[in-house]
């Protein structure tokens, strides 16, 4: 039997797919995975497509490990913030680039 892909699905699908399969499935990283529903798998082992007999043990994970680029990255607001106070406001069409001035 080939392992299905279960990076990318919730973790109550992952379960449901595993077991459909006739796989077992755990989550190393989660002590509560049998109560986690909507976490997302990032990793798996064995990969997706590889060969295992039933009843096999798939490990997934929920998070990346340290150095692998997990985490949500930047978010937004980015500090430090625009100055407040003051008058905001729209900046005018610049001119024709073309123009040169010749001062009197």
């Amino acid at each position: 039997m080939r392992v299905p892909r279960l990076v990318g699905l919730m973790a109550v699908d992952a379960r449901a797919t595993a077991q459909a399969q006739g796989l077992l499935i755990n989550a190393p990283d989660r002590k509560d995975f049998h109560l986690a529903v909507v976490d997302y798998v990032v990793r798996q082992y064995p990969q997706p497509g590889a060969e295992v007999p039933r009843e096999s043990m798939v490990y997934v994970w929920f998070d990346f490990g340290p150095g692998e680029g997990g985490g949500g990255g930047m978010r937004e607001p980015r500090v430090p913030r625009p100055p407040t106070g003051g008058l905001r406001r729209e900046l005018e069409e610049p001119g024709d680039p073309c123009t040169v001035f010749l001062g009197s």
